[in-house]
């Protein structure tokens, strides 16, 4: 399977590092490509919460900031989609749970590409789905699990 990305740094710090980031974000679609059977395409967007608010907004009618959003623009042959993260979230998040916040916005990016491949959350049977995924997903690229489980998981 193909896998290519584009990322796009709109925040003048990244938690981890640009570079280290973009690695991390190609191994993703490698493993989203794998996992979904197919070619994929992604384009990821790191944004402040200013940002992230005016996109929530203008995209989906909602105004404030929040993590992650995710658009698939094309299923077939070839899975095409975007995810933006927000950098500012991920360290606030980070600091309230006691992780790295580099680990907090890889699974912005994980949530939001496993989103493209069809994960929903809006249950709490799809959210224990998802997060088994997110777990699977952030071990492939050596990332430690974010969430703690819960005892229904």
């Amino acid at each position: 399977m193909k896998a290519s990305t584009d990322v796009a740094i709109h925040v003048a710090r990244v938690p981890g590092g640009r570079r280290r980031l973009q690695a991390d974000l190609q191994r993703l679609a490698r493993y989203a490509a794998d996992l979904a059977g197919q070619d994929v395409e992604f384009s990821f967007a790191v944004l402040d919460d200013e940002r992230m608010q005016a996109v929530n907004r203008d995209s989906l009618g909602h105004d404030y900031p929040t993590d992650v959003l995710s658009f698939p623009f094309v299923e077939a042959p070839v899975l095409v989609g975007e995810v933006l993260v927000s950098a500012d979230t991920a360290r606030r998040e980070a600091a309230e749970r006691g992780h790295p916040a580099y680990h907090e916005l890889l699974l912005y990016a994980v949530h939001g590409v496993l989103h493209l491949l069809g994960y929903e959350d809006h249950d709490p049977a799809a959210r224990r789905r998802m997060r088994r995924a997110e777990r699977r997903a952030l071990g492939a690229l050596g990332v430690p699990p974010v969430f703690r489980r819960s005892a229904t998981e």
